[in-house]
């Protein structure tokens, strides 16, 4: 027991001794940069005597330490900031942030700079995220940010940008983010964009891009994708199943919904409105399991609705307006049950609202524009429909009748089948997801922040099939122990590097979004001093979607617990003292690095001696960072 008060009274000296001093040099840098903006007044109070690494970090100013160095610096001004003087020089301003060589995050948001962005951004090395949105920077986005190998998040939004996207942007491989909102770019998206493998938002809504989207269905990471008010068209883009939200509003897209956008289960936010898109709407759109936002008003889609069609009771907005429709409104979007917003008037429903046109109209529209108002599958039936229409007899309302019965009666049959069958599960590479907050919030943590030399191969998505193969299906031979709601195995994969698998089980009701923010941040704790995560795989139910189980996949550290190699009953040989040092000195690293070379940092570390662990060289790692999955919709094992 001594030995361990030794070893905290030595860890707290340690984190003592790895407290911030700032390079001088860097503290006249900062001072130059408050000259150069004209000492707005978020800066008001720097001066020499300022420690800018205890500077409490707000919502306009934040500057980050590590090892002496800046690692952050964000600065965000006012809402429509006038441009800066005219004898600001963009030049002088990178020559001077060129002085920060650690800088991994630049945020400088609303403070009137402008001028053209300047080939010298190259020199910005080291950057990982760069926002120099809602500026006055014109010209084109030079060819220089593709020398910036290590940026994850680019956001040049609200500025006053021309010219095309630089092809040399596909060769940015580990690029997760590039937002170009409200400029002025124009032209064709070059073709190198599906080489961003790794990309997961896509945003260049309000420009003058045009033409077909390049095919995108390679980009497995890809969750946002928003090119609202533009001129692309006439083609649907293409992309991956895994796509979270579709916005195409106000362009010059004619063609058909694709059929694969019914498949697409992860679908929130689909919004095509304003567009000329015909052919069939699929009512199915209504009844995706995650859809939220549904809006496809402003076009020529065709079709017939039925009362029973139905919907996801998530689904907050619906807008079928300005389209072909006929038949009935669905139930679902009729129902005072929750406070859903539903538009559907300049149809052809039978809806006696008098918001609708004549059937004739939709009929008369449709064959001008050459499509069928029934879907494909049912072409027979349209003929005979539309026969029976043209004639008005009696006998055909019968008829029709009759069809609309036996369609309901199969589709209740079906229905009721599909209710029968047991539930089976579907396992899913789910990505670990950027939603939007990756390029609007700063805080999440970015892969170079790990500020360590690690030899661990990057973050990764694993299917079940690699880690049932890594487990021998779980064997329990591979059983290492109980944790909280789940279990942990080891497993050996194809080139003979050993892994641990933490398997935790879900309350049935919860969607993958539930747990992406943790997830998000495990996949960015990578340090010589953590026990490192490699990646996960979650496993959903075929239902309804939702998780089932998550496997979080970490680093196998083979030499077992600090406090073994420490306590006198431990049979294998001491730690020397120098080993020992060697060990507190490296969890002080590690949680210097939880506390400081993270935003925000994470400072809730119950740490326990038991929780740091020995690798083959007996460095020291933690392998604890107190970060619970979402506990209370774990499930019971």
């Amino acid at each position: 027991m001594g030995v361990e008060k030794l070893l905290v009274l030595f860890l707290v000296l340690i984190s003592i001794r790895y407290s911030e001093q700032l390079q001088s040099s860097q503290v006249q840098t900062l001072l130059r940069i408050q000259h150069l903006l004209n000492y707005p007044t978020a800066l008001s109070s720097w001066s020499n005597e300022t420690d800018f690494c205890k500077i409490e970090p707000s919502s306009t100013v934040t500057v980050v330490c590590y090892d002496e160095n800046i690692t952050q610096l964000h600065i965000i001004g006012r809402k429509g900031t006038s441009p800066l003087p005219r004898k600001f020089s963009i030049r002088s301003f990178l020559n001077a942030l060129a002085k920060l060589p650690s800088l991994k995050v630049l945020r400088l948001v609303s403070l009137g700079l402008w001028g053209p962005l300047p080939d010298k951004l190259s020199r910005l090395s080291a950057l990982e995220i760069l926002d120099l949105s809602s500026n006055y920077f014109h010209s084109g986005i030079p060819e220089a940010v593709s020398s910036l190998t290590d940026l994850q998040t680019l956001v040049l939004d609200g500025n006053r940008l021309t010219g095309g996207i630089p092809d040399g942007l596909g060769s940015l491989s580990v690029l997760a983010v590039l937002s170009l909102k409200s400029n002025s770019l124009d032209g064709p998206l070059p073709d190198t964009l599906h080489d961003l493998n790794n990309l997961r938002v896509l945003s260049l809504s309000k420009n003058n891009f045009s033409g077909d989207v390049p095919d995108l269905s390679s980009l497995q990471n890809l969750q946002v994708l928003e090119l609202e008010d533009n001129s692309f068209g006439p083609k649907f883009p293409q992309t991956g199943s895994k796509i979270e939200s579709i916005a195409l509003r106000n362009n010059k897209f004619t063609a058909n919904i694709p059929e694969k956008v019914q498949s697409y289960y992860q679908l929130e936010h689909f919004d095509i409105s304003s567009n000329n898109f015909m052919g069939p709407f699929p009512p199915s759109l209504l009844s995706l399991s995650s859809i939220t936002y549904l809006n496809v008003a402003g076009n020529k889609l065709t079709g017939m609705l039925f009362e029973d069609n139905p919907c996801n009771t998530a689904l907050d907005f619906v807008d079928l307006s300005g389209n072909l429709l006929t038949g009935s409104l669905p139930n679902c979007l009729l129902s005072s049950s929750r406070n859903r917003i539903v538009h559907f008037s300049n149809n052809c429903l039978a809806t006696g609202d008098g918001t609708q046109h004549p059937f004739s109209f939709c009929r008369n529209e449709a064959l001008a524009v050459g499509v069928l108002p029934q879907h494909q599958r049912q072409k027979h039936a349209s003929k005979v429909i539309l026969a029976l229409i043209i004639c008005g007899s009696i006998t055909g309302g019968v008829i029709l009748v009759c069809l609309t019965i036996l369609i309901v009666k199969s589709f209740l049959a079906k229905k009721a089948s599909a209710q029968n069958t047991p539930p089976r599960f579907i396992s899913e590479d789910a990505s670990s997801s950027y939603t939007s907050k990756l390029f609007t919030d700063p805080r999440y943590i970015t892969q170079a922040m790990k500020l360590g030399a690690l030899s661990l191969p990057s973050y990764r998505i694993f299917s079940l099939e690699e880690l049932e193969a890594a487990t021998n299906n779980f064997d329990t031979t591979t059983f290492m122990g109980e944790i909280p709601n789940g279990q942990m195995y080891r497993g050996q994969m194809r080139d003979g590097s050993y892994i641990t698998i933490r398997c935790q089980i879900m309350k049935r009701s919860n969607t993958r979004q539930n747990f992406m923010h943790h997830i998000e941040l495990i996949s960015k704790l990578r340090h010589q001093h953590l026990v490192s995560a490699l990646g996960h795989c979650f496993q959903f139910y075929s239902d309804d979607s939702s998780v089932s189980r998550i496997f979080l996949v970490f680093e196998y550290v083979p030499n077992g617990t600090l406090r073994r190699w420490i306590s006198d009953k431990h049979a294998r040989r001491k730690l020397t003292w120098t080993q020992r040092i060697a060990a507190a000195t490296g969890v002080a690293k590690g949680l210097q690095f939880l506390h400081n070379g993270i935003i925000p940092g994470l400072f809730s570390n119950n740490l326990k001696i038991t929780d740091i662990l020995l690798d083959q060289t007996l460095v020291a790692k933690i392998s604890s960072y107190n970060l619970p999955i979402l506990s209370e919709n774990v499930g019971k094992v």
